[in-house]
């Protein structure tokens, strides 16, 4: 074996063996990787530097529908990304696959149809966590707060770009 080669397989085994967790937590039993949005389905949701009840509690999400990325699990534990990069581990009974959107930028109006010259329904503030019900490559169909309406899809936190929520 070559000494670059070596040097690869020692450093990958070195890997698994210091960090066991993120090395099984990025593929599930058939090898898929598990990568997707989803969103919180508490008020009060803890997140742990690690997958399990021994880790310390890094911060907690106090808004219920936060949407949040799913990017590896472990077990019955999933670790997320936040809308701000921050990572850590919840618990599987804490994520929700309802789909949220969270409104990065300046605020939105939300429209009666999916057309900038449609009729506004609210007006949305920046920050503003939505329910998603629909998007296609430009629209998205959302509820806030007893509204519902279409907002543009630019500027929202919780799709992968060429997603389309039906």
């Amino acid at each position: 074996m070559s000494k670059h080669l070596k040097f690869f397989v020692y450093a990958a085994a070195l890997f698994a063996f210091l960090n066991p967790v993120e090395a099984v937590a990025q593929k599930t039993k058939k090898g898929k990787l598990v990568q997707r949005y989803a969103s919180l389905r508490a008020n009060d949701v803890n997140v742990r530097a690690g997958p399990g009840v021994r880790y310390h509690v890094k911060w907690k999400f106090i808004q219920r529908h936060a949407p949040v990325e799913v990017i590896a699990q472990y077990d019955t534990w999933r670790k997320i990304r936040d809308w701000e990069g921050g990572e850590g581990w919840v618990h599987r009974a804490m994520i929700a696959t309802k789909r949220s959107l969270l409104l990065k930028g300046n605020g939105k109006t939300m429209r009666r149809r999916p057309s900038d010259s449609a009729p506004a329904v609210a007006r949305l503030a920046s920050n503003m966590i939505v329910l998603a019900k629909k998007c296609d490559m430009e629209w998205c169909l959302v509820s806030a707060r007893g509204h519902a309406g279409w907002i543009r899809r630019k500027g929202l936190w919780g799709l992968y770009p060429k997603e389309q929520i039906r």
